[in-house]
């Protein structure tokens, strides 16, 4: 149960992370690929940096 649970946080963090960089962020391209690409091997520790140095 944990560990599905866990996995969702994980999904749901990458999700949010990918979709705020492509939707919402003016920065390019190489940038979103990057964070793209570091969302989906770190999600969550990705969506904590990502909150801290871009969503302030």
């Amino acid at each position: 149960m944990l560990n599905t649970i866990l996995y969702i946080v994980v999904i749901l963090c990458a999700i949010w992370v990918i979709y705020d960089v492509w939707t919402k962020q003016k920065m390019s391209t190489g940038s979103k690929l990057l964070w793209t690409i570091l969302a989906l091997l770190f999600s969550i520790i990705t969506a904590i940096v990502y909150y801290l140095m871009k969503k302030k």
